[in-house]
């Protein structure tokens, strides 16, 4: 099989892209020393200071990009096809066991979730649920929430502290009307790491406490992490319902998904 011409247009690409990033790259050096000029006219030595730190930084990465780009260009077909050939065969003989460096990992508590639940609570969030939901979170990471409020959404991640069982690598959800998938294909909250995440409203925040709407979550769940949910980033058009779509009785249960009020 032919691959000199596959790796030509690849080395192309590369080099094309290297030329960009050094283009590119230089015209920011060109801005930055534009307004370093005027913060030393200001007289902000400390912060003028740090800008040429930038600079330099940035020059050097020009420095080693052009070097990169000069060494790719020496480069023949045939020795592009030997460096090829040897990847090829590292990948294929690649251990990809799992790494097991990091033995013991922890999560600290950063606060905690109130909620009306405290022996059921609904499998997803309920956006005009009724009740108080609101997180508390550690005085001591209240700086974190600045800016949040500008934010409709948000993620919660908290540790789902009230499962006892022991995961099972095949579930049966209830939207799986009895058949099986894997416990990675599901929402199901058994699973080998008993962590939990939410997209709420957040309604508002004082101090340290944020007003949210419904979350699916029992009173008291420690909380991990927040994180704000990002319009477009956040929201793929593509996106779909998988397994969930060949279902039997898929109509009852996109009403389920979307929390349309129905008839059982």
């Amino acid at each position: 099989m032919k691959i000199s011409k596959p790796i030509e247009d690849e080395a192309e690409k590369i080099k094309k892209v290297m030329q960009y990033w050094i283009a590119h790259n230089n015209e920011h050096i060109l801005e930055n020393e534009r307004w370093l000029k005027s913060i030393y006219e200001l007289g902000l030595t400390e912060i003028a200071k740090e800008v040429e730190s930038v600079i330099r930084n940035v020059k050097e990465a020009n420095y080693h990009i052009e070097s990169g780009l000069e060494k790719l260009k020496k480069l023949k077909t045939k020795n592009l096809e030997k460096k090829f050939k040897q990847s090829a065969s590292k990948t294929k003989s690649a251990d990809y066991a799992v790494r097991k460096d990091y033995k013991d990992i922890h999560f600290t508590q950063i606060g905690s979730i109130h909620t009306p639940y405290k022996d059921s609570a609904p499998y997803q969030p309920v956006e005009n649920d009724e009740g108080n939901f609101i997180i508390v979170l550690d005085p001591k990471y209240v700086d974190g929430l600045y800016k949040l409020d500008r934010f409709n959404y948000i993620y919660v991640l908290y540790y789902i502290h009230k499962v006892k069982r022991k995961p099972e690598m095949r579930v049966s959800p209830p939207w799986a009307l009895g058949s099986e998938v894997g416990v990675f294909a599901s929402r199901s909250p058994i699973r080998p790491n008993q962590l939990g995440l939410s997209i709420v409203r957040l309604k508002k925040i004082v101090k340290n406490v944020l007003y949210t709407s419904g979350l699916d979550v029992f009173d008291d769940t420690p909380l991990l992490d927040i994180k704000p949910y990002l319009k477009d980033l956040d929201s793929k058009l593509d996106a779909n319902y998988g397994w969930i779509e060949s279902q039997k009785d898929w109509d009852h249960l996109i009403l389920h998904i979307k929390g349309i009020p129905h008839e059982y």
